[in-house]
Parts: structure tokens; C-alpha cells; sequence
């Protein structure tokens, strides 16, 4: 893959480390990014042999978030036109779509954040089942800032995670926010020294790994089903076409 790195532990039996892989760009989701995403999640969910996948990024970011070279206010995203809709549409839910296919994985989860996430970055984070991030690693969700409403249906998972009135705090505000605060607010499970992040997160994956695989399973889809009964990701349902009209209005102003 292009823009991935996924590889299967020789020494944890079961588990795969899948690795955002654009370090000249901190890792910033382009469309094929997002294309390989959803491939990789797909043959994942359907190999047993895997039960625990560690998400992280190459270089010294977990990703800068969408690649802002895509999003072109004269010509919509990733080359699309306002004469084709339903073009731009598929386009625009593209988010939403590798987020579920994260979130959709039989498997648990554990994003490792290795540096900073932004945007998307945490939407992604925000379907993990776990979350661990080196000391130094800060986290923002700027699109506001960006004249964007924030979409990949992102608000259902963050106020699920973070609370109701602290995602609105960081969405309205797209204010920086510390790998400490990340954890006293709940969204992360573990802040470690920026050289023990990876040996902490592999220590919890052979601590998983060592438990029955079916009881392991049983609660990965339970809880995930309560979680989304606590705030279905249906109210969302009209997020392609918030970002469809942002972006016609940016392409007007423009003009």
C-alpha cells in the first residue's frame, strides 16, 4: 500500500500494527489514504487470526488530518464539481465511511498517538476502543477555523468519549489541547514518556492477547453497542451534504 504500513507481530501472536505512512506530510488522509483504510479494515475484519490492532503514524505526527491540498474551494474536494452532486457526495462522505469501517472492526483496537492529531485524526481516534498518547503529543479540531462544519460523523463519537458540553468547548473553539487534558477528560487511557509509548501499548496488547479470544470478542461488541446506543451516529446522517454546502459557499465567495 501506498500510503500504509501494516505488519503482523512476530513476537505478539495476533497482533497487527496498521501505520498512517506520509511522514513528509505528518501523515495528512488524502483520498487514498482513505481508499487503503477501508481496504485494510475490510481484510482485517475477515482475518480471525488477528485480534488486536494497534493504530499509529510514521515520523513525529499521528496525522495532520485531512490533506488541506485536497479540499479546492474553486473546484469542491479531490478535483470534484459542482455539476456532478452526487460525485461530490460520494466524495464528501469519504470520512465517514473509513470512519465506520475503523470503528466496525471485530477486533479491539488501540490507537497509539505517537504525536499530533488533528481534525479527522481524531475522528479516527474516536471509533478506537482504546487510546494511548506520548507526553508530548497534543491533539486540535480546527475545522471551524478551516469555515467548515466538522463532519466524518465525528460529533456522535466525541461527545460518547469526551461529554456533551467539552466537545462543544473544542469543536466551537478549535483550541489545542494537551495529551494530559486528552486523558483527565477521558478520551485518552494512558499518557506515557514519549520513548515508553510503545512498549506501554504492546505490554497492554500481550495482556489482552493473553485472555480468552471469545470473552475478548463478547465485550469488544457489547460495549461498542451500548456506546452507540448512548448517542447514535444517526443524527448525523446529513454530514456528506454539510460539507457539500460548505463548500459550495466557500466556491461563491470566491468567485
Amino acid at each position: 500500500m501506498q500510503t500504509l504500513k501494516i505488519e503482523q507481530d512476530s513476537e505478539l501472536i495476533g497482533l497487527t500494527t496498521v501505520t498512517l505512512h506520509r511522514p513528509e506530510v505528518l501523515n495528512a488522509i488524502n483520498s487514498q489514504m482513505h481508499l487503503e483504510l477501508q481496504e485494510a479494515c475490510r481484510q482485517l475484519r475477515n482475518d480471525s487470526h488477528t485480534r488486536l490492532i494497534i493504530f499509529t503514524g510514521a515520523g513525529r505526527a499521528f496525522s495532520a488530518g485531512a490533506d488541506l491540498k485536497e479540499v479546492q474551494p474553486s473546484g469542491g474536494t479531490d478535483g470534484g464539481t459542482f455539476s456532478d452532486p452526487l460525485e461530490m457526495r460520494r466524495r464528501a462522505e469519504r470520512g465517514s465511511i473509513t470512519s465506520a469501517a475503523i470503528e466496525g472492526l471485530e477486533q479491539v483496537t488501540i490507537g497509539v498517538v505517537n504525536g499530533l492529531a488533528i481534525g479527522g485524526a481524531v475522528v479516527f481516534l474516536s471509533a478506537m476502543d482504546l487510546r494511548f498518547a506520548a507526553a508530548s503529543a497534543w491533539f486540535s479540531i480546527p475545522e471551524i477555523d478551516l469555515n467548515i462544519p466538522l463532519t466524518w460523523n465525528a460529533l456522535p463519537r466525541l461527545m460518547r468519549e469526551l461529554g456533551p458540553a467539552r466537545t462543544r468547548e473544542l469543536v466551537m473553539t478549535g483550541d489545542r489541547f494537551s495529551a494530559e487534558e486528552a486523558m483527565r477528560w477521558g478520551f485518552l487511557n494512558h499518557v506515557t514518556a514519549d520513548d515508553a509509548l510503545l512498549p506501554a501499548a504492546r505490554s497492554l496488547a500481550a495482556k489482552l492477547l493473553a485472555k480468552d479470544p471469545l470473552s475478548l470478542a463478547l465485550t469488544k461488541s457489547t460495549t461498542r453497542a451500548l456506546a452507540n446506543l448512548m448517542v447514535p451516529s444517526q443524527g448525523t446522517h446529513s454530514d456528506p451534504e454539510y460539507l457539500m454546502l460548505a463548500q459550495f459557499l466557500a466556491e461563491k465567495k470566491n468567485r
